[in-house]
């Protein structure tokens, strides 16, 4: 790959999040004291010398922000003060708005008109389509499938899940265009892709890259919580049949604890984000763009409405059911349609494939080399 020098890098850049690259003179501090750190992987080292000298290509070709897990040491003991972990964090999100082939993600981040615009026009949206195709309501009674019926929220889902998989797969697709298909110094056998797939699917389900971070709690509330989000979509989307009813279940009932265990988690997990951002205490939450206070109280809405609909199901309260199940509508059709595809959320993606694509260049190296020793000659 030819190195080309982009002098207006640094400047776009500065647009994602807040970060003094200039201040950086390249002592290694950052790279000894990252605990994810490898002698293939040098983090944040290698992406802040791309940032430095320009190197567009390289950048979208390097898999190294999405191998970090911003737990802040690199930042923390700077002496230089030049936020490493903040410069990875906005790679993240420029790479995001690199590998959107729609531009929608760019706009996103850099815009906040576009941003709330957005979220507003898909709730608007959202709303119209309630007052158009909701049933009657159900005075006497909650019948929550009557007003909301069961067959039109299933084809609205089926739809959405096919949107969202469709701009997911093709923007996770530009990623291994830029980060695989153009490294020409790696040939990757397709059955090592296929081999490997064990370790995307172990990543993506424990995130367990994040416990080597030396607070190990961050790990484990990061999991709880994409644990719940994953559950609460499942449940919602592919298995709505089962849980959305108008039946009354007893509590060792698993639509009801399965339902409980994700609206906590994320209930949880949302406020204690939240209040960490207002404190500012550590170092993740020292800069705070946009998007990171979005996705998380969209989320926590999500969650708290869709309690609530429960609650006032089981309490036999018809209209606070319906018009608490329309809000709830209204938050989380923007939230899949908005931040999945093109915001945050779309770093649980990237994070996994980004280390199962590492795990694959790496033996596909080694397997080179390999072949090269065996083909030289014995002396």
């Amino acid at each position: 790959m030819s190195v080309r020098v982009d002098p207006t890098l640094l400047s776009e850049l500065h647009k994602y999040g807040a970060f003094d690259i200039d201040a950086c003179f390249n002592c290694g501090n950052c790279t000894a004291i990252c605990p994810l750190s490898t002698e293939s992987v040098p983090l944040p080292r290698r992406a802040i010398r791309y940032i430095q000298v320009g190197a567009r290509d390289k950048l979208l070709a390097s898999l190294d922000p999405w191998l970090c897990y911003y737990c802040g040491e690199c930042s923390q003991t700077c002496p230089r003060q030049a936020e490493p972990g903040e410069a990875m964090m906005s790679l993240r999100r420029y790479l995001t708005a690199q590998y959107d082939w729609t531009g929608l993600s760019s706009r996103l981040y850099l815009s906040k008109a576009w941003e709330i615009g957005s979220l507003i026009v898909v709730s608007a949206f959202t709303l119209v389509l309630v007052a158009l195709f909701h049933g009657p309501l159900v005075s006497d009674r909650v019948e929550l499938n009557t007003f909301a019926p069961l067959r039109v929220v299933h084809f609205t889902d089926m739809v959405l899940l096919v949107g969202l998989s469709f701009f997911l797969l093709s923007n996770a697709f530009r990623m291994y265009w830029f980060t695989m298909h153009r490294d020409i110094k790696v040939k990757v056998p397709l059955l090592l892709y296929v081999t490997e797939l064990k370790t995307l699917v172990w990543h993506a389900v424990t995130q367990i890259r994040f416990s080597a971070c030396e607070n190990r709690s961050r790990w484990i509330k990061h999991w709880l919580v994409a644990s719940g989000y994953a559950l609460m979509f499942i449940l919602v989307v592919i298995f709505l049949r089962w849980f959305q009813t108008d039946n009354i279940y007893p509590l060792y009932h698993p639509q009801r604890w399965l339902g409980y265990y994700a609206a906590i988690v994320l209930i949880y997990g949302m406020v204690e984000i939240l209040i960490g951002r207002i404190r500012k205490q550590e170092q993740i939450h020292r800069f705070s763009h946009m998007s990171d206070w979005i996705f998380p109280v969209l989320l926590l809405l999500t969650a708290i409405t869709g309690l609530l609909v429960h609650v006032f199901r089981y309490l036999g309260l018809p209209f606070l059911t319906y018009y608490t199940y329309v809000v709830h509508l209204a938050i989380v059709a923007p939230m899949l349609v908005v931040e999945v595809p093109f915001g945050k959320w779309a770093h649980l993606a990237y994070r996994p494939l980004a280390v199962y694509f590492q795990t694959v260049k790496e033996k596909a190296l080694q397997q080179q080399r390999l072949e090269m020793a065996a083909a030289v000659p014995a002396a």
